[in-house]
């Protein structure tokens, strides 16, 4: 004879009970201790890049411009450009990773302005500068002036006038994005200020780059790095 109905409802119940609990509770979390990295190599959760590593970038497609005004086409344009870096901190995720910025160079450089034949060098200088990239939403890069001084830039023209210099220094925020589908830096319209030079410079410059994909040199087949 079957049971009454009575006698398996506690038991039922409990089952359904221990089910909505299950479905309740948080999916197992990784434990702190397995957290990785914010800089690796080779993919997102890849080994972790060491500090003092050092890391380089060239242009990633397309060239690099310090123009007149955020709008314009009006300036410096640079065919060829290459950054370096030394990892200084690489902490647990979610962190800000630092580094130092050594190098940041620009070639096969031409003007359109008025009164310009040609350019003999467009240089960054004051280097190196403080370079912190941040995993949070749209992983935000930030430069800022080291030891040396402001972020700074000068530009050698020659002109119908003989050879003339400008100056610019950073106006505000040096900001940019990392982009892990190409491993990438990626700057647009960095505004710098006119502070020397000849009646011929431009008041103000706006730098534009991308950069990619940023490789580990000091490690073997330098790999590519990722932002977790």
């Amino acid at each position: 004879m079957r049971a009454p109905l009575h006698r398996t409802a506690p038991l039922a119940l409990t089952v359904l009970a221990a089910l909505a609990l299950a479905a309740a509770a948080p999916a197992s979390a990784v434990p702190a201790d397995d957290a990785g990295p914010v800089l690796t190599t080779g993919s997102t959760g890849g080994a972790a890049v060491a500090a003092g590593d050092a890391l380089a970038a060239t242009l990633a497609g397309g060239s690099a411009t310090f123009y007149s005004t955020a709008t314009s086409t009006t300036g410096v344009t640079c065919a060829t450009s290459q950054l370096s870096a030394t990892v200084l901190t690489n902490p647990t995720a979610p962190g800000t990773a630092t580094e130092s910025m050594t190098g940041l160079t620009f070639g096969s450089c031409t003007a359109n302005v008025t009164g310009v034949t040609s350019v003999q060098s467009l240089t960054v200088d004051t280097r190196p500068y403080g370079v912190s990239i941040d995993d949070g939403t749209g992983l935000p890069v930030t430069l800022t002036g080291g030891s040396a001084g402001q972020i700074q830039a000068t530009a050698v023209l020659n002109s119908w006038f003989g050879t003339i210099t400008c100056t610019y220094r950073l106006s505000g925020a040096f900001t940019g994005t990392a982009d892990n589908g190409g491993q990438s830096l990626t700057f647009t319209n960095e505004h710098f200020a006119k502070s020397g030079g000849s009646g011929l410079c431009p008041g103000d410059g706006y730098f534009s780059a991308s950069y990619g994909p940023v490789a580990d040199t000091s490690q073997s087949g330098a790999p590519a790095v990722y932002v977790n």
